[in-house]
């Protein structure tokens, strides 16, 4: 089937569900994001009208007798993004200029008014080098099916193809252009990611306290010798005008430092008058202490958009490592409410410094 094709009917098939985040705010210059291979495989003939039948009630009393026949229930709700990127690089492999897009798809539906179960879809075409985006070979890919629901004053959330620290507060105020930026440099704990089958719970006080926690397992094996499983744990702390996090992490499988092993982290900022100073930290257990740091200024007014400046190191260095860092600028010039223009320039240091320019559009609707 034609990818127009797909497109068409992915957001009929999937009616009963609706949007998580799935705004795609850092450009995947390495992969890094884990994505589910569990692909959609559809046709035209899968959503005929007679095929489709009133399955979501919604929640005692909170939708009554809804007609979903062709369309979305009263309690679902749908969101879109896409960019686009351009670019070139100097000092790669290759420099000659490359295009990738992705997209992604969020649905969303409710059962009790405080509930969620949301699913995300992946779709892209990443270009070629260090400008790489999410690359599903133009096929619709699940990035995550999860449930949340309260449980006394506490958020639980379970699903499949998701991260433990999708219930983490996190204390990082810094729009990263690069996936080395991500997170404040702490991807390997506080944005933590999961293996497969994932249970976490958070926790939110009115002191601006927050606890989260959670623990993620292959799917084939769950907490069993013959699996891999991962834990994630984090403390958050939010003020008007800074925050901080910390979270430690241990897996026994490919998920922590790439690798398996301990690692935590710490990420803040605070926010003066005319920027917002970010930094983290990160030092991971492998056999070998691995460290990493970032540290960058968002200025949230320069003309009619706003603009990040950042460095840190391209991943963790152990004692005696020759370490190699990144420096990148962006500048975010927002068209409109639903599209922004972000072009960018940075600079990864290694056996062979690259130098790279590139130009993101989002799109949001």
């Amino acid at each position: 089937m034609k990818l127009f094709q797909q497109l068409l009917v992915a957001p009929a098939a999937l009616g009963l569900l609706a949007p998580l985040s799935v705004s795609a705010s850092e450009v995947n210059f390495d992969d890094i994001s884990v994505y589910s291979k569990d692909n959609l495989e559809l046709d035209v003939n899968s959503f005929s009208q007679k095929s489709v039948n009133n399955l979501i009630a919604g929640g005692e009393g909170l939708v009554d007798s809804i007609d979903t026949v062709g369309g979305f229930s009263e309690t679902t709700t749908a969101s879109f993004s896409v960019d686009f990127l351009v670019g070139a690089e100097d000092g790669a492999a290759s420099e000659a200029a490359a295009f990738g897009y992705q997209m992604g798809i969020g649905l969303e539906t409710s059962f009790t008014g405080e509930d969620a179960l949301s699913v995300t879809i992946d779709i892209g075409d990443g270009a070629s080098g260090a400008l790489a985006f999410d690359d599903t070979s133009d096929v619709l890919t699940v990035d995550g099916l999860t449930y949340t629901f309260p449980l006394g004053g506490a958020t639980v959330m379970v699903g499949d193809s998701t991260d433990i620290s999708a219930l983490y507060t996190g204390a990082c105020a810094y729009s990263a252009f690069t996936d080395f930026m991500g997170n404040c440099g702490t991807g390997n704990s506080v944005g933590v990611g999961g293996l497969g089958v994932t249970a976490a719970m958070s926790y939110a006080f009115d002191s601006g306290f927050s606890l989260a926690g959670g623990v993620s397992s292959t799917p084939e094996s769950i907490l069993t010798e013959e699996g891999g499983d991962a834990y994630g744990v984090e403390a958050a702390y939010s003020a008007d005008s800074y925050g901080v996090s910390v979270a430690y992490a241990d897996a026994d499988a490919a998920a922590v430092g790439g690798t398996g092993g301990t690692v935590w982290g710490v990420n803040g900022y605070y926010a003066f008058d005319f920027a917002t100073i970010s930094a983290g930290f990160e030092s991971a257990d492998a056999g070998i202490t691995a460290d990493g740091f970032f540290v960058g200024l968002s200025f949230p007014e320069v003309g009619a958009g706003s603009l990040d400046i950042g460095m840190g190191t391209t991943g963790l260095f152990a004692e005696g490592q020759t370490e190699y860092y990144t420096y990148e600028a962006s500048y975010a010039y927002p068209l409109n409410d639903s599209v922004t223009i972000t072009p960018g320039i940075y600079i990864v240091e290694g056996a062979t410094d690259v130098t790279g320019v590139a130009l993101k559009t989002s799109f949001s609707f």
